[in-house]
């Protein structure tokens, strides 16, 4: 590490600044759950739709982004999607009815997929030192927004189910003018990309079996995250806490244990080995649905295997098909977002209407179906079965998508 990394421009730290607010978006909502289904006499499913509409927004947007931001440039693109967030999050805060905190979410959404699309290559660009040193920062970034989320989400939402949403967009409004005053003005790319290219990606069998076993992973990882307030019956403050514990190990070992294990016993044993813990983990929490403390625990080893999974399958993306990484990535996003939206209303409406325990035992049996969807690719996918080390070019491919 130089002594450059942390000696960057004002507006390397005005964009990092920002993703850690946008990050923050994953988890913020978590702990006011169920404060917003009391206040506004909603269902458990009803409520989960504002994870619903904000997945199923950002995965049809993932289509449009690079086609946006080879057109006008990253800057504005960058701009637009922190307009769009402050506006719409601000719109949540003052809403009534879930319907309306729903519909807005989904413009949240469509926020967040324009700026989270371009963060990555703006502060590469923008950073002095190496390559890898920016792509280190923005890493920093993304884990202290993931867990941060919670935390803030639980503090802020002591006070009222609004304080977080109007938290993003005074924290937003300010990422918003510094990323305008210090960010220098980006020219469009010089090859315009269409919105055709991920959907073309998908024909590779090696792409699609990976995105739908990201698809169903998603059923368990929605499931633990939309659903699980409901059961733990606990003040926004002690969920948030849960949840930064999630976000915490989920930081970690997506950082530095995910590295090491590719290193030692290659992508694919590791990412289906991660994936059966994960789907043994939410069977437990099924098993002891009833018991708060057990709950709690399985949320937070969850993370453990969620960072693994989330690192690694991102990977085996980017070396899945022939085409260039971030049509790879639009595509598999396209993929594990727009289908994933379903998870959370249908745990909530499984909940409700069943018991709290089959949410818990669906989104384990999905996680379970995800591993045999990617045994099948067992040949298609055998250069990841060997270890290998990490390149600069992978670890900023890595990022890209994992944001």
């Amino acid at each position: 590490m130089s002594n450059s990394f942390l000696k960057q421009p004002k507006s390397v730290w005005a964009v990092a600044f920002a993703c850690v607010i946008a990050f923050m978006g994953i988890g913020l909502v978590d702990p006011i759950l169920k404060p917003i289904a009391e206040q506004l006499d909603a269902s458990p499913s009803q409520v989960s739709l504002l994870f619903t509409s904000y997945m199923a927004v950002i995965g049809v947007a993932m289509l449009i982004t690079g086609a946006v931001s080879s057109r006008i440039g990253a800057k504005r693109t960058l701009l637009i999607g922190l307009a769009i967030i402050v506006v719409f999050s601000a719109l949540a805060g003052l809403s009534n009815s879930i319907g309306a905190i729903v519909a807005f979410r989904a413009g949240w959404g469509l926020g967040n997929a324009l700026f989270i699309a371009t963060a990555l290559a703006t502060i590469v660009n923008s950073a002095s030192g190496s390559v890898a040193e920016a792509i280190i920062l923005y890493e920093a970034a993304l884990g202290v927004g993931i867990a941060a989320g919670p935390l803030v989400g639980g503090e802020l939402g002591t006070i009222s189910w609004r304080g977080p949403f109007f938290g993003v967009a005074v924290l937003m409004t300010i990422a918003l003018a510094a990323t305008a005053f210090l960010l220098p003005a980006s020219p469009p790319a010089a090859r315009r990309t269409s919105i055709l290219e991920p959907l073309k990606a998908l024909r590779h069998r090696s792409l699609a079996t990976v995105a739908i076993t990201a698809l169903l992973y998603n059923f368990g990882f929605f499931t633990l995250l939309a659903f699980t307030p409901f059961p733990l019956a606990m003040s926004a403050r002690q969920i948030g806490l849960i949840f930064f514990g999630w976000g915490i190990g989920l930081a970690i070992t997506s950082v530095f244990v995910a590295p090491r294990l590719q290193r030692w016993f290659g992508t694919l044993p590791v990412v289906m080995t991660s994936l059966l813990l994960f789907g043994a983990d939410l069977a437990v929490m099924g098993v002891y649905a009833h018991h708060r403390e057990v709950l709690a625990i399985g949320v937070i080893v969850a993370g453990l295997f969620l960072g693994i999974n989330n690192t690694l399958i991102t990977e085996a993306v980017m070396a899945a098909a022939p085409v260039e990484r971030g049509t790879a990535s639009a595509a598999y996003s396209f993929v594990r977002f727009s289908g994933g939206a379903v998870a959370p209303w249908l745990a909530g409406k499984l909940g409700e209407e069943i018991n709290i325990q089959l949410p818990f035992y669906v989104g384990a049996f999905a996680v379970l179906l995800a591993v045999g969807v990617l045994a099948t690719g067992w040949k298609p996918l055998s250069h990841l079965r060997t270890p290998a080390a990490h390149s600069k070019v992978e670890a900023e491919a890595l990022t890209a998508a994992d944001a």
